[in-house]
């Protein structure tokens, strides 16, 4: 593969001579954007539609000529209206979902930079590589490596289950991305045996699903999880909300049924059954009251296990690992709901006993906490539960199946609501990209300028995300279960023995299986 320059034609984006990188399905053109190059929109897999809607990634098709990389695809389909944000009132439309954009110093063959691949959250329903607040210029500019993110397909095209279609679609098409990038990233200045993925919420948990895939093994060197979720489901419970997503449309659950509607249309199954899942507490327990239908699903093919599991015996021991989660995860969806400070006894009482683990799990976490609010249990058993315990575990399995690993905690406040949120779900995206006035970083930072303090941590993000993906060492030590060090990230950064021992003890033992249908 060559690299050569173009200039783009009159009345192109820009004026500037665009670099050209020939791929194996054909030339592409990007940018020169404040000293880096970069590409987006170009196609890792085929359209899934048609005949191969519900399948499996199929190979890009090819094309003659140089194709323009100026703008990002389209998104997977989904409820926009969830994505509300700044820069997301218009979005790129078509087919054409299955993409990938690379940011790069240099698309210089010889370079052989270290590789950041981006894999987005969004309860496995939303996202889109195009958003403003993944912009990973300042990534790849302060690390001097090569970031690359991707599109996969969520919601009823990713991850619902439907009769005759594999499992785990979405994550299918992230194992299709991670092979383009070793087919051809070095065309564009990566190194395809430096390869580290990172992910955060939905992503983190794609990501620890990668980790034990065997799909998606040699196609990277290290991962970085952020605030991993605990729901994996298994494959009854998949079928069964399966066949609910297709009521919600008149359909039985099957390809051949499902594959009559828009795909654009077919999301507003899992925008009508969500808010209806906490009628199905007893038939679906814990995963009821996420009024989320979707998750990884273990089906025993694509995914054999959970990554807790798997780690344990020693599935990723060749993988450096650094995982961590935010102090006040769960906070971020009450505000969202309207109910900072508002929650009651009975709401309190209802989460402990749902979310609290073992048969006396509610009375645990009152004695653990006393004097704890209501909004305060509420808040903790759900950060525990779906979040903060999820990554502590996975770090704990790394280390127990012999694999290396490193482990963080943000607890440095977000700004905006006058720093109600506190260190909320989702604070260490606009932190680590740079990216304050975008998506949700607009919330959390209430649209204003960010301070020395956030902009110094910001950068300490990217200094320790990127050393990590040089070299496996973020610049602290690695986890073990006697010492527990972690790195606490804050206004004054510190390393210390990890700071939630409260929930670690109430958690400890417990482990995280595929939730059962009932």
């Amino acid at each position: 593969m060559t690299t050569t320059e173009s200039r783009p034609p009159a009345g192109g984006p820009s004026e500037q001579p665009g670099p050209v990188v020939r791929t194996t399905a054909g030339a592409v053109r990007g940018r020169r954007e404040e000293g880096l190059a970069v590409f987006r929109g170009i196609p890792f897999a085929a359209p899934p539609v048609g005949e191969a809607r519900f399948g499996a990634p199929r190979p890009a098709r090819a094309w003659d000529g140089i194709r323009e990389a100026y703008a990002f695809g389209p998104p997977p389909p989904q409820d926009l209206g969830l994505m509300a944000g700044p820069g997301l009132i218009d979005v790129p439309e078509g087919d054409d979902w299955l993409t990938v954009n690379v940011w790069t110093p240099d698309p210089d063959p010889a370079a052989r930079r270290p590789v950041m691949v981006w894999i987005y959250g969004g309860a496995y329903r939303i996202g889109h590589a195009g958003s403003p607040g993944y912009d990973a210029r300042r990534i790849a500019a302060d690390g001097d490596l090569v970031v690359v993110t991707l599109n996969y397909r969520v919601g009823m095209e990713g991850f619902a289950h439907v009769e005759g279609a594999p499992a785990n679609r979405g994550l299918l098409d992230q194992v299709a991305a991670l092979e383009w990038v070793q087919d051809n990233i070095e065309a564009f200045g990566g190194d395809p045996g430096q390869v580290t993925v990172f992910g955060e919420s939905a992503g983190a948990g794609s990501v620890s699903s990668l980790l034990v895939m065997e799909r998606a093994a040699g196609l990277f060197r290290r991962a970085i999880a952020q605030s991993v979720p605990g729901p994996y489901f298994s494959d009854a419970l998949a079928r069964d909300i399966g066949g609910a997503l297709a009521a919600e449309v008149g359909l039985r659950p099957t390809v051949a049924d499902l594959s009559t509607v828009d795909p654009r249309r077919l999301t507003a199954a899992g925008e009508a059954l969500g808010p209806k899942m906490p009628r199905y507490l007893d038939r679906w327990g814990q995963a009821a009251p996420t009024v989320t239908p979707f998750a990884p699903v273990v089906d025993g093919e694509v995914l054999t296990s959970t990554p807790w599991q798997a780690l344990r015996a020693g599935a990723a021991r060749d993988i450096d690992l650094l995982v961590g989660h935010n102090r006040d995860e769960y906070r971020l969806f009450v505000a969202m709901a309207g109910e900072l400070g508002r929650i009651t006894e009975e709401g309190a009482a209802s989460a402990l006993r749902v979310f609290a683990p073992g048969p006396d799990g509610a009375q645990a976490y009152r004695t653990a906490f006393p004097g704890a609010s209501p909004s305060e249990l509420y808040e903790r058993v759900q950060s525990d539960w779906l979040f903060a315990m999820p990554s502590l575990r996975l770090a704990e399995a790394q280390h127990a199946g012999g694999g290396r690993v490193h482990f963080y905690e943000l607890t440095w406040p977000a700004p905006g609501s006058g720093g109600a949120l506190g260190a909320c779900h989702g604070l260490d995206i606009p932190l680590l990209f740079g990216t304050f006035g975008a998506d949700l970083g607009a919330l959390l930072f209430a649209g204003a300028e960010p301070s020395g303090e956030a902009l110094a941590l910001s950068s300490r993000f990217r200094s320790s995300w990127t050393a990590f993906a040089r070299t496996g060492d973020p610049g602290w030590p690695a986890y073990d279960p006697e010492e527990r060090l972690v790195q606490v990230l804050d206004a004054e950064p510190v390393v210390t023995a990890y700071p939630e021992e409260a929930s670690r003890l109430l958690w400890e033992g417990h482990d995280f299986p595929p939730l059962p249908l009932l």
